[in-house]
């Protein structure tokens, strides 16, 4: 049982603390992973804003208000908006903007569909794209275009930011949070050697290096820019281009996005196989193995399990200080986690109050995403989740 306890410890404070610090000390050594290249001479290409939106017509003139905001050439900016499957009138309201292409089919074949069938009717080297329900800040084109001078970058991925309120709930202020420490993480991946994916709220991608994906895809984003990555080429990060959106409406509709990505990401363990292979590419699989892998497949199990354990080695009257010191910061933790469940519709100042929950529901999704992947049982079709506006 102690063999146990020591095992699952080590497999949490691993993907959660180890490997972040593990970063920032290997970062320390520039010289030992990443290699000097030369920038192009490119200044200011053509790119094209992408943006699949099914049922969006409440977003629309604040995106393209947005959109043309943007301190980069309007010139080189173009837009493409995929409308596929829309009936609010999404696709009528757009075609009153005559600089924009919107390409619409009847049929939704979900998001994936969307970006694959789109993605033929983009002619610029340099594809961004992004939700309809997000912000992006001026510099964003300049600062994702900056990082494309390097030859050897295939993949841009922007930040994603959550909108918090002076008090906020434990959604907001959990989403937050993690968000925060998630771009941590990924600005050291990035300056080692490459971030594990991006988030379809901003990110670019050389239009070349576009391949399709099958149109079960769950997580279109991540298996787009982690394809890039499997070819040699490097994902960074621009933290200075970032999206805003607000967080979601309440848990129910967090644990319904949750449990979505817990799905797509058991389900691209497989299609990105070749990630994994240490011989392809070593910093690559170990960064997608301690990041991802890890927290899609074992972490959720024993962060679970560590405190029944926990308590089955006290009742077996082991008496070491390091045991009941571990069971008591798990009680209190879990203590924090019922605070966080009966005060969540609640604004506090406090935000770091309800992080606890929001770990708690992060890794309850991933249990439950991997129980509805083994009985296939996860629509492609997203239905959006409804945000605090």
């Amino acid at each position: 049982m102690i063999t146990i306890f020591w095992i699952l410890l080590s497999i949490v404070i691993y993907a959660y603390i180890a490997y972040p610090i593990l970063l920032i000390v290997l970062c320390y050594f520039p010289g030992l992973f990443k290699k000097n290249n030369e920038n192009s001479s490119a200044e200011n290409p053509e790119v094209t804003l992408f943006i699949a939106a099914y049922n969006e017509i409440d977003f629309i003139d604040k995106k393209v208000s947005n959109s043309l905001s943007l301190n980069y050439p309007k010139e080189k900016v173009h837009q493409v908006w995929i409308t596929d499957g829309s009936t609010d009138g999404t696709k009528k309201h757009l075609e009153k903007y005559n600089f924009i292409k919107v390409y619409h089919q009847e049929a939704r074949n979900g998001k994936t569909g969307a970006i694959n069938r789109g993605m033929k009717f983009v002619d610029t080297p340099i594809v961004i794209f992004s939700d309809a329900n997000t912000e992006l800040n001026k510099e964003s084109i300049n600062e994702i275009v900056k990082l494309f001078k390097d030859p050897t970058v295939g993949c841009v991925a922007g930040e994603k930011r959550i909108q918090l309120k002076g008090k906020d709930n434990a959604v907001n202020s959990g989403e937050g949070f993690y968000w925060k420490y998630e771009s941590i993480i990924k600005k050291k991946e990035s300056e080692l050697n490459s971030v594990i994916g991006a988030a379809g709220e901003l990110f670019a991608i050389r239009t070349n290096l576009f391949e399709e994906i099958k149109n079960d895809t769950i997580l279109d984003d991540f298996i787009i820019s982690m394809q890039i990555a499997q070819k040699g080429y490097k994902i960074k990060y621009a933290p200075n281009a970032y999206a805003t959106e607000r967080a979601s409406l309440n848990i129910k509709e967090e644990l319904k996005r949750k449990v979505r990505i817990a799905y797509g990401g058991i389900q691209s363990i497989p299609r990105l196989k070749k990630s994994l292979n240490p011989f392809i590419n070593p910093v690559l699989s170990f960064q997608y193995f301690s990041h991802k892998l890890l927290r899609w497949t074992l972490v959720p199990f024993a962060f679970f399990s560590l405190f029944f354990v926990n308590f089955s080695i006290l009742f077996l009257n082991n008496n070491s200080y390091i045991y009941k010191l571990a069971f008591l910061l798990q009680v209190i933790f879990y203590l924090f986690v019922l605070f966080g469940y009966l005060f969540q519709s609640k604004s506090m100042k406090l935000k770091i109050l309800f992080s606890p929950y929001y770990v708690f529901i992060m890794n309850l999704s991933q249990i439950i995403g991997i129980i509805r992947f083994s009985k296939k049982k996860q629509s492609v079709n997203w239905e959006k989740s409804k945000r605090d506006f």
